[in-house]
């Protein structure tokens, strides 16, 4: 926390520049925060749960590989490696693009499998027979009780329309996707959320940039801290909107990135390109900026040295596997014993079907 910051400059590393050995200087109040720090408290709560559990009785994860994307296969190989180390089961599936559908379609269907994840991108914009591109389609195919990345029609439905459980009993917590997830509880993690505010009303008058508005992360990102309260800006390649609780506006016509970043408490940084660069000096004293990318979209020497106060969050890898254990989990407590899943339309819920 900033509280905790010595407030005087301090050095942190030493690097060359030709023959002289100079060091970085952190801004007063800056500190730089490592995902560790942020996931910790999470992996030892998946510990627990899952040391309490039978090794029968874990729940297991399979995820399908249908690309040749190198950060794909990283991300697999570090859920592998992650799931291991805190007694889950994990399956890696590698299959050909176009036998994607059935092969999900498998999982779907065996009681074996409690969850079910997608390396993106499977086909990127290729248009699918159902509408929208076969990446979308493919989310849908997920049923809901597996859908660990909580990706499909209706963990999107509840999502936007900032319904929180699965039943009408408010019994079952939907889950969310892993990465925005964990973007929100790095704004916890650091204080963003006022706990003085009721659930629902913790990012109220605060302002958050996110720069990307992908179906993945910057879209559902910007609708759930809007959902908080939050003022959120959403800058895309070609355009900036506002979202707010339940509605998405227009910037006024005078508004460019470097206005809005200026003016924002957070800045979620999640362009998946080397290429963008934010230039540090938008970011306001004290604000919060989270490299979601797993490029470096800001300069982060820069940025602490610079900016007084700034607390600088340079990848959330290891939190959003954390978020996926405990979707999973989630999802074996929401849909256990589930056989079939009944939908009442009148209130978006959905129900196990009565015995027959």
């Amino acid at each position: 926390r900033a509280s905790e910051c010595p407030s005087h400059r301090r050095p942190v590393r030493s690097f060359l520049r030709g023959s002289m050995a100079a060091e970085l200087v952190f801004a007063p109040g800056a500190r730089k925060v490592t995902a560790d720090e942020v996931a910790q408290p999470f992996i030892k709560e998946i510990e627990e749960a899952t040391s309490a559990l039978s090794s029968s009785a874990r729940p297991k994860l399979v995820g399908f590989l249908a690309n040749s994307d190198p950060a794909a296969a990283k991300y697999a190989q570090w859920t592998g490696k992650t799931f291991q180390r805190d007694g889950m089961n994990f399956e890696l599936r590698q299959v050909e693009p176009d036998e994607l559908d059935r092969a999900l379609e498998e999982a779907n269907a065996d009681t074996s499998v409690h969850g079910i994840m997608i390396y993106y991108p499977v086909f990127g914009t290729r248009p699918s027979f159902h509408g929208g591109s076969y990446d979308d389609a493919l989310r849908d195919t997920v049923s809901l009780a597996k859908d660990v990345e909580g990706m499909n029609h209706f963990y999107r439905r509840t999502m936007y329309r900032n319904q929180r459980f699965v039943d009408s009993e408010q019994a079952r917590k939907c889950v969310l996707p892993c990465t925005p997830l964990a973007v929100v509880k790095v704004l916890e993690h650091l204080g963003a959320y006022d706990d003085q505010h009721p659930v629902g009303n913790r990012m109220s008058g605060k302002v958050v940039t996110v720069v990307n508005r992908s179906e993945v992360v910057g879209r559902p990102l910007a609708a759930m801290l809007a959902n908080d309260g939050a003022t959120v800006y959403s800058v895309d390649i070609d355009s900036t909107y506002v979202f707010l609780r339940g509605k998405v506006e227009p910037v006024p016509a005078e508004a460019t990135t470097e206005s809005v970043v200026k003016m924002s408490d957070v800045v979620v940084l999640a362009v998946p390109s080397d290429r963008y660069k934010m230039d540090p000096s938008w970011v306001k004293e004290g604000a919060i900026v989270v490299n979601v990318s797993s490029h470096k979209n800001i300069d982060g020497d820069i940025l602490l040295s610079t900016r007084p106060g700034v607390r600088y969050v340079p990848a959330v890898g290891k939190i959003t596997i954390a978020m996926l254990e405990r979707n999973l989990l989630r999802l074996q407590q929401n849909f256990k014993g589930s056989g079939r899943l009944v939908w009442d339309s009148s209130i978006g819920c959905v129900a196990p079907a009565p015995d027959q």
